[in-house]
């Protein structure tokens, strides 16, 4: 007899938690290890959001909550995406889950059935397409590529799409590329799904605050005529505010989707925190000026590092514009990207991922976080550069 259902089988895990395990376990022996395989700011939580739990718990505020959220955190949120996204929406349009990954998957769970189309930006984050096949639907790969900057191609996107479409993932910024489409190429994609399909968007912004030169507003399928309704916005407090092991993330959708959302939250999770969406409001609320200078940080460690790499021996590295990722190319070391990885967490005790693991397009290419300090990725460089010149 078998033990789990079939569908478990289609389930994958994320490289960065695998790999971080794998350094842990190095460093336990005592290796020293340079961490550049998970997405955590290396920064703390900003200290009035931390007071605002603490104040929280305090109060009490321990109990359960309503499965939608606080009416004041998903006020709070409302008035956010109104001022920065530009996205007109209430309170009765946005569910709280406890981190932004649950918005991913209960995307999944409502709109998807065996035999549904689903366009992936591919590499992308690993979550979309592994939630899509426990689901029963078939991947369409939107392929990034470095010789295009890893921007989506609106003339591929729109030869994937077929009456059998129901959802369309956009990720922008992107990870695991570390890059922002411009807000031309992002409407004519999003104009293309609204013109040739029926299809619903799920619109994963959660780097939309670490666009390190903001020349453009932020954009968001959700305020293209006609989006509004067939739009999921994904957005969370983990990269923005240093809050990931808080689990507070959220989305925005039309109030039947809504609906639906806090059923699957009552049958899943039941609540997210109340201290922690507190905690959001307060995040919200607050001062930002320390998101301003995590982004810049990460800005000037992103680019310095992408620099670097490009003059090590068989490496190529677009530039990055966004996020707290760089993205080589290590196609010309002749070494599978897999390998490449491990051998460089082994040997130059430096960790990080090998770009296969968010999709076939990413073979070739390692991802690699610059959400550590400038002393850790000079360090890293270093290691990088003598690996590559041997190997």
């Amino acid at each position: 007899m078998n033990l789990f259902a079939q569908r478990m089988s289609q389930l994958q895990g994320e490289g960065a938690y695998k790999v971080l395990a794998q350094a842990n376990a190095l460093e336990a022996e005592g290796r020293s290890i340079v961490h550049l395989e998970i997405g955590q700011p290396n920064f703390p939580t900003p200290k009035h959001i931390s007071e605002a739990a603490f104040h929280a718990i305090s109060q009490g505020k321990t109990g359960y909550t309503a499965s939608q959220g606080t009416p004041a955190l998903r006020q709070a949120i409302s008035e956010y995406c109104l001022q920065h996204k530009k996205v007109h929406t209430n309170a009765n349009e946005v569910v709280v889950a406890p981190g932004a990954k649950p918005i991913i998957f209960y995307s999944m769970l409502a709109l998807i059935e065996p035999g549904d189309e689903v366009i992936v930006p591919n590499p992308g984050f690993p979550t979309y397409a592994s939630c899509v096949h426990f689901c029963g639907g078939t991947v369409k790969d939107l392929i990034l590529s470095s010789e295009n900057q890893f921007d989506p191609d609106p003339d591929q996107l729109l030869s994937l799409l077929s009456p059998k479409t129901k959802l369309v993932i956009l990720n922008n910024p992107n990870n695991p590329t570390g890059r922002r489409t411009s807000n031309a190429t992002m409407l004519r994609i999003t104009e293309l799904i609204r013109d040739y399909s029926d299809a619903y968007v799920l619109s994963d912004e959660i780097y939309d605050r670490l666009v390190f030169e903001q020349k453009e507003e932020v954009f968001s399928p959700a305020t293209v005529p006609g989006m509004k309704e067939r739009t999921i916005l994904l957005d969370g407090f983990s990269k923005t505010y240093a809050m990931t092991g808080w689990r507070l993330g959220y989305g925005v959708m039309n109030p039947i989707l809504a609906e639906a959302f806090a059923r699957l939250m009552v049958n899943s999770n039941g609540c997210t925190a109340a201290f922690t969406q507190d905690a959001g409001v307060a995040a919200l609320h607050g001062p930002q000026a320390e998101v301003e200078h995590m982004k810049h940080e990460f800005a000037e460690r992103s680019v310095w590092l992408a620099e670097q790499l490009n003059q090590m021996k068989g490496v190529q590295c677009v530039i990055p514009n966004a996020a707290f990722y760089v993205f080589p190319r290590v196609t010309a070391t002749g070494i599978d990207s897999g390998v490449l990885a491990d051998r460089i967490l082994n040997e130059a005790g430096v960790a990080c991922l090998d770009g296969g693991s968010f999709g076939s397009y990413g073979k070739g290419y390692l991802r690699m976080s610059t959400a550590n300090s400038m002393e850790n990725l000079q360090i890293a460089a270093q290691r990088l550069a003598a690996f590559f010149e041997k190997c």
